[in-house]
């Protein structure tokens, strides 16, 4: 591969990837440049297409052979640049390849890079060919329902939800609400015992995306410095960012794709009161009843308690603080009892940190917290 690579050579490397054994077919492509060997060996439109036959080798005849590490490798360097029918036959065969749990596991795989090249991507826009994408999605629909995941996929907006940063004027801008990182890690967790996989935490948000997901990289990398881990983003766009109604739909839009590529999962989402999220919640409720866990909405508006009761019997939840979403939760049956409390001990040690605008701010932020509390503490109460 060092210099230009003629066509003997291409032959040479094909038949070393042969005549490798499935463990040192997996070394060398865990140890070699995959994009640039792709890059090297060519088609030819008179003469061998070797090209063809090396993915062919790599992503058919030998796939089974390759760990899921290394197959989610052959798939970024598939996905990344332009993605002609060859490559995304090659897609194809790789997800095809693929059943139960394993195939959920390279689904997580592939989403767990960090960056905007993740499975929606992959397969809603970076997959041209409808033929191709319909048969990756139906092999992903007949698989779910032999191996559900049993788990919930954590969805979530970012302004004034993550972070205070757009109608909520109750903390100092740009502040992280205590307690919201316990929270999403609770909702991961999941109500068992024993704990779920960690790494279901999807962002859904209005904010744009654009052709090259350089403000959906920077986005996730400041979430990152922010104290999120392994997150996903469905972002939003140019044309939907004006009206509740408008970022509500393409939200919509965006949840049903991934509801698509997750069928096995439950779904939880948490939104806020200020930008549409109470009917992009209704809509996922609408759509996938048994499915849509429940929806909690971080209220920044106060919403008067009997439009909050009547939400309430349609399994859509507003809180105050992280702690009265916890409660929530727990009720709804999507975190543990243990789980309130570490999100009450979180929040409470949040928000002492905080550095409000004033001392009557500071003052309703612990009045709040304090009702919060005690339903929290009523939770672990002995029942009469």
């Amino acid at each position: 591969m060092t210099g230009h690579t003629d066509r003997h050579e291409e032959q040479q490397i094909l038949q070393l990837f042969e005549a490798a054994t499935a463990a040192e077919l997996n070394y060398l492509l865990t140890n070699v440049d995959v994009e640039a060997l792709f890059s090297d060996v060519d088609d030819r439109l008179v003469g061998p297409d070797n090209l063809t036959a090396l993915l062919e080798l790599l992503c058919v005849k030998r796939a089974h052979e390759l760990g899921l590490p290394v197959r989610g490798g052959l798939m970024f360097s598939l996905q990344k640049g332009p993605t002609p029918l060859l490559a995304e036959r090659m897609i194809r065969a790789l997800f095809l390849g693929l059943r139960g749990r394993e195939l959920t596991e390279f689904k997580n795989l592939l989403d767990g890079r960090g960056n905007y090249r993740d499975l929606q991507q992959l397969v809603f826009s970076d997959v041209d060919d409808p033929a191709i994408r319909q048969d990756i999605l139906d092999h992903i629909q007949r698989e779910a329902l032999t191996a559900p995941s049993g788990e919930n996929k954590v969805l979530s907006d970012i302004d004034d939800t993550f972070i205070c940063n757009w109608k909520d004027t109750r903390y100092p801008p740009k502040t992280v609400y205590p307690g919201v990182l316990q929270f999403y890690r609770e909702l991961d967790r999941g109500p068992g015992v024993i704990p779920g996989r960690e790494g279901d935490l999807t962002f859904v948000s209005a904010r744009p995306m654009d052709p090259l997901g350089f403000i959906e990289d920077k986005t996730l990398e400041t979430l990152r410095q922010h104290g999120v881990g392994a997150a996903v983003m469905l972002a939003g766009a140019f044309t939907h960012l004006i009206g509740n109604a408008r970022i509500a739909e393409k939200k919509f839009d965006n949840f049903t794709r991934y509801a698509q590529l997750y069928p096995e999962y439950g779904f939880v989402f948490t939104g806020d009161s200020g930008q549409g999220d109470v009917a992009f919640g209704e809509q996922m409720l609408a759509a996938h009843p048994a499915l849509v866990r429940a929806i909690f909405i971080h209220d920044v508006v106060a919403t008067p308690e009997s439009v909050r009761k009547a939400w309430r019997a349609q399994r859509i939840f507003f809180f105050d603080t992280y702690v009265g979403a916890a409660v929530e939760a727990y009720e709804v049956g999507v975190i543990a009892r243990d789980g309130v409390a570490r999100v009450a001990r979180a929040t409470q040690e949040e928000l002492e940190k905080i550095t409000f605008t004033s001392e009557a701010q500071r003052q309703d932020r612990r009045e709040e917290l304090t009702r919060d509390l005690q339903r929290a503490e009523a939770l672990s109460a002995p029942r009469p």
